[in-house]
């Protein structure tokens, strides 16, 4: 955090001003994808058109190793939005353990200081476009809000007509303060658990055929399955080729509305005072994507732009970073101090993640950077904790007896139903891995990815990687004690923290 508007800060704050350094205000638009990936020009996929991520992509700074810190939609977005790991124990700090939604109703604490609530303190008009997903609405005020807690997630996720308008009304109703916009597109997320008649991705949603209404903004793009490109975790069959090239289609309408998004800002003459991030919530939703701590489920898009580091423009950084750093990235943009507070006891809340503002003067030898995974729905518990330190991926599996559990949304999707069905008629299934691989993993899961990038050869019994392994389970271990997590001394152990040692034996046969 930089310190040389800390006096500034300490005089303003009184009169609810933020500090800045200049005549005109910094501000920040944080643009997020919802279970995206990879698919854009920006990172060489030349079967899909995404002419604005490609152009932004020109002005930004562009991360190859940017990772979420949780491989589900709630607890990623909660540590998005409070810099928290979701497997604190001071929530798991953050408190948002699953996905936030009808009677299981998983929240953050109470007292946790989120990100629009340190901003809106400090005078800054914040404003959330699209999906939500968190709460409670304590924890995360906005000063403008349109999600699913007020309206149709269709229309505020993914017509981008209508995000355009709703941007356009945030910039009038801030009046001269500096902003922060957080637009969550619901794009390219699956929809055929809940609006199956809009397709698996809700690419006919808005495209002008009968039934599906229109988006005016929108030029839909099909594309022909024969014409992905299919990722190696994806099995190469013509369902699998047909979900892909509908997850295209609702990429497209992203990318088109990233485009009427950058417009409006332009429009208003704030673009070039504005910190511009886009990246995605978690990995998508395929075989080893969401809900895994494999690098398809955690492995995301990253584009920094800013209008004060035109240096690194168009380059790219091979520093690993984390969704966790977005929040003292921000906070120090506007030159905000993180409080000192504790949320149970005399713990004080500690932010793990680090501003990015000086990746975008130099490069740093950052080579590390942590996950951890505990559930998505409430049935699916499966918690796993992971370092990518180097070239080497260490997953922990602490319920590695038990088959992984598969979300409601992934399993009636065309890919994972016609896995099953070849699976079980004995046909080729066109995937590098078989369901009981899937189901069913090893305690330790270490990958040599600049030698194994697919993560299929597990070297954690190999005797020649003994003193690799030692040392990323160190580091994860010691990564745990630090962000207070109740799973630390599982599966063989139970947590009890006033004796010594505070591990304390099972005898369970692990």
């Amino acid at each position: 955090m930089r310190s040389s508007g800390q006096g500034c800060w300490v005089l303003l704050i009184s009169v609810g001003l933020c500090c800045v350094h200049r005549a005109r205000p910094r501000n920040v638009l944080l643009i997020l994808a919802d279970d995206g990936g990879f698919e854009s020009g920006a990172y060489n996929n030349s079967a899909i058109s995404t002419p604005h991520l490609d152009a932004l992509a020109r002005r930004s700074l562009v991360f190859r190793n940017a990772f979420t810190s949780v491989s589900s939609c709630s607890p990623s977005r909660a540590s998005l939005l409070t810099g928290l790991p979701q497997h604190l124990c001071l929530q798991h700090q953050n408190g948002m353990y699953g996905l936030h939604q009808d009677v299981h109703h998983f929240n953050s604490f109470d007292r946790v200081q989120s990100l629009p609530l340190l901003l809106g303190r400090a005078g800054i008009h914040t404003g959330i476009i699209g999906k939500k997903h968190v709460g409670p609405e304590m924890v995360y005020p906005f000063d403008f809000a349109y999600t699913e807690e007020n309206g149709s997630v269709l229309q505020v996720g993914r017509n981008i007509t209508r995000i355009k308008l709703l941007v356009r009304k945030f910039l009038q109703t801030r009046g001269d303060r500096p902003f922060f916009l957080y637009v969550a597109f619901h794009d390219p997320h699956r929809c055929g658990h809940s609006q199956p008649q809009y397709g698996a991705f809700c690419e006919k949603f808005g495209n002008g055929e009968s039934g599906m209404g229109r988006i005016p903004d929108w030029t839909p793009q099909t594309y022909n399955p024969k014409d992905v490109q299919v990722p190696y975790f994806v099995p190469d069959t013509p369902a699998a080729r047909a979900d892909l090239a509908a997850q295209y289609t609702t990429i497209g309408r992203m990318d088109q509305g990233i485009g009427l998004v950058l417009q409006e800002l332009r429009g208003a003459g704030v673009l070039n005072d504005t910190l511009v991030i886009f990246t995605s919530d978690n990995g998508i939703p395929f075989p080893s994507g969401r809900t895994n701590l494999y690098w398809p489920g955690t492995a995301e898009p990253m584009l920094v732009s800013s209008p004060e580091h035109p240096k690194r423009w168009g380059q790219v950084s091979e520093a690993y970073v984390s969704l966790l750093d977005l929040t003292p990235t921000i906070l120090d943009w506007f030159s905000i101090p993180y409080p000192s507070y504790a949320i149970f006891g005399t713990k004080t809340v500690q932010l793990t993640g680090r501003s990015l503002l000086p990746v975008l003067e130099a490069e740093p030898l950052w080579t590390t950077v942590f996950g951890s995974q505990s559930y998505h729905e409430v049935t699916m518990s499966y918690p796993m904790r992971s370092v990518h330190h180097q070239n080497f991926h260490l997953v922990h599996n602490l319920h590695f007896k038990m088959p992984f559990p598969i979300d409601q949304d992934f399993y009636i999707s065309p890919t994972f139903q016609d896995l099953l069905n070849r699976t079980t008629a004995g046909q080729p299934t066109g995937w590098y891995k078989d369901l009981h691989q899937y189901y069913y993993r090893e305690r330790w899961e270490l990958y040599d990815r600049n030698q194994d990038p697919h993560e299929t050869h597990n070297l954690a019994a190999d005797p020649r990687y003994t003193q690799v392994l030692e040392l990323l389970q160190t580091q994860l271990v010691k990564w745990q004690w630090e962000t207070h997590d109740p799973w630390v001394c599982a599966p063989d152990g139970v947590l009890e923290e006033k004796l010594a040692p505070q591990c304390r034996p099972l005898h369970n046969e692990l």
